[in-house]
């Protein structure tokens, strides 16, 4: 399934202009079709899952040796983060 950039920044709690920048960084899978940015789910979840999402509990563990755990969200912002911190570096 293809999703638009509106629906995918409302199911990440981001802006568009936030994925449009991560397209341009090239910091999450996407395609361009016809000049069109969309989104595959199923790269999105991947991509997810490589910051440690889990299917069966949607909790992400975090410092697996101290034992806390991160919520979805808390991911989200992270990854967030770590979008902003490598423009403001680069």
């Amino acid at each position: 399934m293809l999703l638009k950039v509106k629906d995918l920044a409302q199911q990440l709690q981001i802006k568009p202009a936030t994925l449009y920048a991560w397209v341009a960084q090239e910091k999450i899978p996407y395609l361009k079709i016809h000049g069109v940015i969309r989104f595959e789910s199923e790269s999105i979840k991947d991509w997810l899952n490589a910051f440690g999402v889990s299917k069966r509990t949607q909790r992400v563990v975090v410092g697996s040796r101290t034992g806390t755990e991160e919520s979805v969200e808390a991911l989200i912002a992270r990854a967030q983060r770590g979008a902003y911190r490598t423009v403001e570096s680069g």
